[in-house]
């Protein structure tokens, strides 16, 4: 019998508010040591601030959480010399060269033997060739790699990453990737929040939050079998025919096209295999059950927690019906 997992990552019950509006409400979350872990939602869900409060930044009005042994609510600080934390927008500073922002974060963390630390940071990124480069001149990829290397020049237990990849080509964030592998078969837990459907296959497990609950965790094959849903693809030159009388039809929750296919899904399979039924006899049509992908189940997730949480008439909205943070 295997022994259990120790959690990197246990929180209870989080909740922040910003004024009236609840950001965070009651999440619960469980990473283990070790593990890549998906932390996906549309935008303004919520996920950036439950980041910050798991690594010490915010503090929740309510709730409590373990973070690397440590207590959110008492020994934040502890947790963020432990934890590398790299944001959205790249925060360095672009008018000091690589190497002058690794010995700066370097100087903040107070490390001894820093040329040492920097010249190993600008090695493992291989950063090294580009060292005197400033940062405002690289490209997104290279501003990326300069990124995580600050995040691991204190040979941190935790990396939060928050949408890293957001605005990088496919090779860098291929790349990327292969270093998170790497870093985390060597021991160091990761939370990677991406709207990337490819990135949140490549985690070992994922969690989905919208307006600030969590609706579904998991493998990748839990979340999908969880969400209970059976999808069927539509395939052919003249698809798009079919598109609207089948999201009028009971039983279709979703159409969605890829590429010269639809993928047509729903919960209630009689009624939509009825649906499917009723174009699947037009000239040029090919129509087969097909699993669903971890992309449907979170459109169908996205679209149902819209409908229980819909936002007020007249408000601003971001992607997918949620008001912006």
């Amino acid at each position: 019998m295997n022994a259990p997992a120790e959690m990197a990552i246990k929180v209870e019950g989080l909740t922040k508010r910003f004024g009236d509006k609840a950001v965070v409400d009651h999440f619960s979350m469980e990473v283990p040591k070790g593990t890549i872990y998906g932390f996906l939602g549309p935008n303004g869900s919520g996920k950036t601030t439950t980041i910050r409060m798991i690594c010490g930044l915010l503090t929740p009005d309510e709730g409590s959480g373990i973070v690397l042994g440590h207590d959110i609510a008492t020994q934040s600080e502890a947790i963020k010399r432990e934890v590398g934390y790299m944001t959205q927008k790249f925060s360095l500073y672009e008018d000091l060269s690589i190497e002058e922002n690794l010995d700066f974060v370097a100087r903040m963390y107070g490390m001894a033997d820093r040329k040492r630390r920097v010249a190993e940071a600008l090695e493992r990124l291989g950063l090294a060739s580009r060292k005197g480069q400033l940062a405002g001149t690289l490209s997104g990829g290279w501003k990326q790699r300069l990124a995580l290397a600050a995040c691991l020049i204190h040979d941190p237990k935790l990396l939060l990453l928050d949408e890293p990849t957001a605005g990088v080509d496919p090779s860098a964030r291929r790349d990327f990737w292969d270093h998170i592998h790497e870093l985390a078969h060597a021991g160091i837990t990761v939370l990677v929040s991406t709207h990337y459907m490819d990135e949140a296959e490549r985690c070992h497990a994922l969690a989905y939050i919208s307006y600030g609950k969590l609706l579904a965790h998991g493998s990748i094959r839990e979340v999908i079998d969880a969400a209970k849903l059976h999808t069927w693809q539509i395939e052919g030159g003249q698809v798009m025919d079919v598109a609207e009388p089948l999201r009028a039809s009971p039983g279709v929750e979703m159409v969605a096209p890829f590429g010269n296919a639809l993928h047509v899904s729903g919960t209630d399979r009689a009624a939509l295999e009825r649906a499917v039924s009723e174009v699947a006899g037009r000239p040029g049509l090919e129509v087969r059950e097909v699993a669903p992908t971890l992309e449907d189940v979170f459109i169908h997730l996205m679209r149902e927690a819209g409908e229980s949480a819909r936002p007020e008439k007249g408000a601003r909205h971001d992607f997918a019906g949620v008001p912006p943070q």
